[in-house]
């Protein structure tokens, strides 16, 4: 308490504003970090998601089995043997043929494509964050896309203590 009956106090200590917070990602009011690696908000710029490439492993599988039935079918057709099969054995190489569709719908089931949030950061485009968990994906942009609001209105304040609330007259 000052002499003079004024009461002040110290000034609060402005603790950044979390937004979203997991191991390994933090998005603040003024700092994004995934890993080891952090952005001031306010450097981001363009923000824009999009899906990444299909894995590795279902293409090569999908190459491959495409490759295999290819041969099998050219050299059934150079050795004369496409003459000789019946019309089941037309309908299983059918079947047969229709694997690599199969293997696509069932790689994109198991490892699906990541979800990717990209941005311009002085000037380069980089690579924020990627997931292949849509949910997590999600809340995290929509954390990064409010702390860039707040950072360009000023930043998150808290409203005033002293503030009463409205009531209507009875």
């Amino acid at each position: 308490m000052q002499t003079d009956g004024s009461t002040t106090q110290p000034p609060r200590a402005t603790t950044p504003t979390v937004l979203y917070v997991r191991p390994g990602i933090v998005v603040t009011g003024e700092r994004f970090t995934v890993g080891r690696t952090s952005w001031p908000v306010t450097e981001l710029t363009q923000l824009w998601t999009t899906r990444g490439p299909h894995d590795r492993l279902a293409v090569r599988a999908v190459a491959v089995t495409a490759a295999l039935i290819g041969a099998v079918g050219v050299l059934l057709g150079f050795t004369g043997g496409l003459q000789r099969l019946t019309a089941a054995a037309y309908l299983a190489l059918g079947a047969v043929g229709l694997l690599p569709l199969l293997l696509v719908l069932i790689g994109d089931r198991w490892r699906p494509r990541a979800y990717e949030l990209w941005g311009r950061h002085r000037g380069a485009e980089v690579l924020l964050f990627s997931s292949d968990d849509e949910r997590q994906f999600g809340q995290v942009t929509r954390a990064l896309r409010r702390a860039r609001e707040g950072a360009r209105h000023g930043g998150f304040t808290d409203p005033p203590a002293a503030a009463d609330p409205w009531r209507p007259n009875r």
